[in-house]
């Protein structure tokens, strides 16, 4: 009898599982388990590059004009700019309703204890600029800037349309990049277990089951809303849109429980271009929208900053008027772009706002314990975010085929 290898998804979950028994049993050996996380991350890292340039390219090449790509430009940022109201919106709507800072009743720390969290500065346009024009390809693809990549590919892709039969030559080998690309991917993502084991063992070991009593509330109110946000409001852009928002879940499930389990929604990305296609995307929208996604359209990361800047004053006793709470909405929707690669980012931004409010940065110290966990959410949320973005794009644009694909037959090409 011929022995069926687990699908990926099985696998992930049984990362997960063993890595939470090991870090709980043996709290002493599982820390030193990280590296396998460490060594996942980097392999995700290494060809996420290469491989948004070389689909964006061909995908660019395949538009060929900057009238299309501005088109397609454009009403990708009118969908990631309301997006990020909603999301905003509604982490502002639960922190006020349930009030978990005033509930809680959590020992404060003190005003002047050091977090490690740098705090953001202050919006500036020519810093913005200046983070998503590359001054060397070499330098941002090296530091794996999704952004600066995006520009830079833009412009190569219409360039090597509008030069005819001798950008075809590149273009076509940019093609066969992405598809060696794609085939590296599947042994990167077959490494993606022992990563999951190694970073839930390290995170178990070091924090701990016990501090999800104590924060149960919390994490309860916060993992309210990105529900709320997946399967209300993106549910009902899809219905509206006539997409079948739960095929779209089915197809993408793997990187979700990828970004879930590593808290990490950029080692989802790969993946989800993989399973986008998969489900019916236009290959040129995909390689478009996915990657200004991951710079513009963190929907759970967004909601984060509001629900925890918040938190953090109730726990204090300082109450935001709506005016301060609108401002702070405001100011997250331009200031959260510019922090794209920066490690631990939404705290950063956190830690800005809290700064800007005159609320004590050392309120961090109530959620470092905790972050894992409310970030393992978020990145998930991220995920399906973006995907929802890409599907509706397409949708536009007329290069949706769901009735095309079978996502049992596709995967077995793909693998």
């Amino acid at each position: 009898m011929k022995f069926k290898k687990p699908s990926l998804i099985v696998q992930i979950f049984s990362g997960m599982l063993l890595g939470i028994i090991v870090g709980y049993f043996w709290k002493d050996f599982a820390p030193s388990l990280h590296i396998l996380s460490d060594i996942f991350m980097r392999f995700i890292k290494m060809i996420i590059a290469p491989l948004v340039f070389s689909v964006l390219v061909v995908g660019v090449a395949k538009v060929g004009d900057f009238k299309s790509v501005g088109r397609i430009g454009i009403k990708t940022l009118l969908y990631f700019t309301t997006a990020a109201i909603i999301s905003l919106l509604l982490g502002l709507m639960l922190v006020n309703v349930f009030a978990p800072g005033k509930k809680m009743h959590l020992e404060l720390p003190p005003v002047d204890a050091e977090v490690g969290v740098q705090v953001a500065k202050e919006f500036d346009t020519k810093n913005f600029i200046n983070h998503i024009i590359p001054e060397s390809i070499v330098d941002v693809m090296a530091k794996n800037e999704i952004l600066p990549i995006v520009i830079f590919a833009l412009f190569f892709g219409i360039a090597a349309a509008s030069v005819g039969s001798k950008g075809k030559v590149v273009v076509d080998f940019f093609d066969s990049i992405s598809h060696i690309m794609f085939k590296v991917t599947n042994y990167v993502m077959s490494f993606a277990p022992f990563g999951v084991f190694g970073a839930l063992a390290a995170v178990v070991a070091k924090q701990g089951l016990g501090v999800l009593t104590g924060y149960l509330y919390l994490i309860g109110t916060f993992y309210l809303g990105l529900f709320l946000f997946v399967f209300g409001v993106l549910f009902l852009i899809c219905f509206f849109m006539k997409i079948n928002f739960f095929k779209l879940l089915n197809y993408i499930k793997e990187p979700i429980l990828l970004a879930f389990s590593t808290a990490s929604s950029e080692a989802a990305m790969p993946k989800t271009i993989e399973s986008l296609e998969r489900f019916g995307c236009g290959n040129r929208i995909v390689s478009f929208v996915l990657p200004l996604g991951y710079s513009f359209n963190l929907d759970g990361s967004m909601m984060y900053m509001t629900f925890a800047t918040v938190f953090i004053a109730q726990a204090y006793g300082i109450e935001m008027s709506v005016g301060q709470q609108i401002t702070m909405l405001l100011i997250l929707l331009i200031t959260s772009k510019g922090v794209a690669g920066i490690p631990r980012a939404s705290l950063v931004v956190i830690a800005g706002m809290l700064a800007h409010f005159n609320i004590p940065v050392a309120g961090l110290l109530l959620l470092l314990g905790i972050d894992q966990i409310l970030d393992m959410g978020r990145s998930a949320t991220n995920v399906v975010g973006n995907a929802v973005a890409t599907v509706v794009i397409s949708k536009w644009e007329g290069e949706l085929h769901e009735h095309k694909v079978n996502p049992d037959i596709d995967k077995v090409k793909l693998d």
